[in-house]
């Protein structure tokens, strides 16, 4: 941690970049209900791939439980449980590609790819019903596509769009709290998740809690014209790390 903290220190730089990317990518998340993982994590692997999957992960399980507690009488506990069996799922395929990539260009080529992956789902307008087997579906491949990358929304927005915000959001919320547990149980089994991890998740904390304050004050100033800005940056950001892990 000590030597974490003194390499921080050195380059101020790259520790405001972390924060401010940690509070914009907050100020989202509890704005719109979604879009902490989709927007921070693809910057935070620009500027270090250190910094994904699994500390982007350590933020969206508190973003997650911190939503999941506010409206934890309106969670649909048997919802929950469906998916996760489609997210352990993922989370074991996952587990095997990891444990078989060569280095760290190869992870952010694959990791630039599930990103872009994420965006067209985001963009797809795509509708399904649902149903038990769809909802393991679409949380095998949240799983999948968060254990490498942090982003698993897309696919459960894709099945989740029409149902009550009510129901939806804090169901979701306690789904991704968990599976972002089970993520990076599963991460750390492959090597790839550890104390250095935590701890850089720790220095982005600040911004997630200032975030979190600013979001309340905006209240419902803060709509759905944001939407189009974060995917261009996830796009942008995509393109960046598919073009590091292929040259």
């Amino acid at each position: 941690m000590d030597a974490l903290l003194a390499h921080v220190s050195a380059t101020p730089g790259l520790a405001l970049a972390v924060l401010t990317i940690a509070f914009a990518a907050s100020v989202v998340q509890f704005g719109l209900g979604m879009g902490f993982g989709l927007m921070a994590a693809p910057l935070l692997a620009v500027i270090d791939p250190m910094l994904v999957p699994a500390p982007a992960l350590f933020i969206g399980l508190v973003t997650s439980a911190w939503g999941a507690w506010a409206e934890r009488a309106a969670i649909r506990w048997n919802e929950v449980g469906t998916a996760l069996v489609g997210r352990l799922a993922g989370v074991g395929v996952a587990m095997v590609g990891l444990s078989l990539l060569p280095s760290r260009d190869a992870f952010s080529l694959i990791f630039g790819l599930f990103i872009a992956a994420a965006l067209l789902l985001s963009l797809s307008g795509r509708r399904l019903g649902f149903t038990p087997a769809n909802l393991i579906a679409m949380a095998t491949l949240s799983g999948l596509m968060a254990t490498f990358t942090s982003v698993g929304a897309p696919p459960l927005a894709i099945i989740y769009q029409d149902r009550p915000a009510r129901d939806a959001r804090p169901t979701l919320a306690a789904f991704f709290a968990i599976g972002c547990a089970i993520s990076l149980a599963g991460l750390h089994l492959t090597g790839w998740a550890g104390p250095r991890d935590a701890a850089l998740a720790l220095l982005m904390l600040p911004g997630v809690f200032v975030g979190r304050v600013v979001a309340g004050r905006i209240g419902g100033r803060f709509d759905r014209r944001y939407r189009p800005l974060l995917l261009v940056i996830a796009a942008m950001a995509a393109t960046v790390l598919i073009l590091r892990g292929a040259l």
